[in-house]
């Protein structure tokens, strides 16, 4: 698929005490199983890190923030620029379940807009959703601006928002789990035991 994958890992894991990209889930790291879900689909993974050294066993193409400090927004913007496609995805490296299935289902929903957002029970998910690369100067203005919030750059651009109904039909399995983030050390728990429960791949 002429996409790419922008995995985040920027941020402090302060409510998790370690990294939580390294975590292990069964035999692989966190960062690890999300990584080759995405390389199922995407001819491109970039991961965003400023610690690159920690991550190079990954062995894909990473890249630093321009923006160090400035939060998901520095991250999504260093990636927009590495990409060489116009869609990409941007996703969190706390979510071990994440689904290439349902990310190839936003991104052939990007049309026109600037941004594919899910909404699950209300709430906006904007580290799994697809952005242009051309919306890279408008991150970059909000930067700027300290405007670091995603909603603050939402506002500027045209954003197609994904709910539960609009999304059921492409993924395998419980929406909830796909959108499962891991920030405490009992949903750590709780995701090593979801996972124990999945056929051998």
């Amino acid at each position: 698929m002429k996409a790419s994958a922008i995995l985040l890992s920027g941020g402090k894991s302060s409510r998790m005490g370690t990294n939580k990209a390294l975590l292990k889930i069964k035999d692989k790291t966190n960062i690890e199983r999300i990584k080759d879900e995405l390389i199922k689909i995407f001819d491109e993974v970039i991961l965003v890190t400023n610690e690159p050294e920690v991550y190079e066993f990954l062995q894909i193409k990473t890249v630093t923030d321009e923006y160090p400090g400035k939060g998901p927004l520095a991250g999504l913007h260093a990636g927009l620029r590495a990409s060489t496609s116009d869609a990409n995805l941007a996703v969190a490296c706390d979510m071990p379940f994440v689904s290439a299935e349902l990310a190839e289902s936003m991104i052939k929903r990007i049309g026109h807009h600037d941004a594919v957002v899910p909404v699950i029970e209300g709430k906006q998910h904007p580290l799994f959703a697809v952005y242009q690369k051309r919306i890279m100067d408008e991150v970059e203005d909000c930067i700027k601006s300290d405007s670091l919030r995603l909603k603050h750059l939402f506002d500027r651009l045209d954003v197609l928002y994904l709910t539960e109904q609009d999304l059921e039909l492409y993924s395998n399995g419980s929406l909830n789990r796909v959108f499962f983030n891991m920030n405490l050390p009992e949903e750590y728990e709780e995701a090593v035991q979801q996972a124990e429960g999945e056929g051998t791949k």
